[in-house]
């Protein structure tokens, strides 16, 4: 399965480079500061929760601000990555009622261009974190797995929703009300520590929790998340980008009468 996409995408490689330089331009169309707003746009969130929630968790967490940036910086590139892959389909449905190419190619692109923003941000993130004191260490570069995870996590999911907006227009709207409960439950602003040791548990039935612990383990706490956060962040991505896959497959032919 993985030999045979890797091998669609060669075949299309030039199709699939302007892609990504397409949705890449579009973003920032006639907007004057540009590529910036990929930057300002998480630093100004991260700024307005840490002048909402500092006064409360402030003072109970270390280096709150490096707390905050990793759940806003996940969480920002999760959004962005699924709610642009959510409409991959719909946006380029005059390119593949037309021309035999595999129909994930527009949503493997859009998610490069997500992909490219978070890496923008990465870098003023780890500019915070030296300002901050925390010191670099090899087990910086095990954020790759995360990384890694959650990328694939956002391509399962991005198919799982691009495949359902192409027959129901309305779960956009639905996805908005979903994304914002999930921001919420995601311990972004706070820490499960409030919440006994029961409910705790229960944060690890949310993937997007799990990529933003295990984040910040390595680069608050400097040590390498057990074997349970290493599965889940697994689990969640494999299974989700199979779902996704096999939705994919099954309706390939379908989406054709619902452009």
């Amino acid at each position: 399965m993985i030999k045979r996409v890797i091998q669609r995408l060669s075949e299309n490689r030039f199709l699939f480079e302007e892609l990504v330089k397409r949705d890449f331009k579009r973003k920032y169309k006639r907007t004057v500061l540009g590529m910036l707003w990929s930057i300002l746009s998480p630093l100004m969130t991260l700024l307005i929760m840490k002048i909402v929630f500092s006064a409360f968790f402030g003072n109970r967490v270390p280096h709150y601000m490096i707390y905050l940036f990793c759940g806003t910086l996940l969480f920002s590139f999760f959004r962005e990555s699924t709610c642009i892959g959510m409409g991959s389909l719909i946006n380029n449905a005059g390119i593949f009622s037309k021309i035999n190419i595999p129909k994930y190619i527009f949503l493997l692109s859009s998610n490069v261009t997500a992909l490219i923003n978070f890496s923008l941000t990465l870098i003023i993130f780890f500019t915070f974190c030296a300002f901050d004191g925390i010191v670099f260490q090899w087990k910086m570069f095990l954020l790759i797995y995360p990384i890694l995870c959650l990328l694939l996590f956002n391509l399962g999911i991005g198919l799982i929703l691009s495949a359902l907006y192409m027959f129901f227009r309305d779960i956009q709207y639905l996805y908005d009300l979903f994304t914002m409960l999930l921001m919420y439950l995601s311990a972004i602003f706070y820490t499960t520590s409030i919440f006994p040791q029961g409910y705790q548990k229960l944060f690890l039935l949310n993937p997007i929790y799990v990529y933003i612990s295990y984040f910040r383990t390595i680069v608050i706490e400097a040590t390498v998340p057990g074997l349970l956060h290493n599965g889940l962040a697994a689990f969640y991505a494999v299974a989700t980008l199979v779902i996704g896959g096999l939705i994919y497959k099954k309706y390939n032919k379908a989406f054709l009468y619902y452009v």
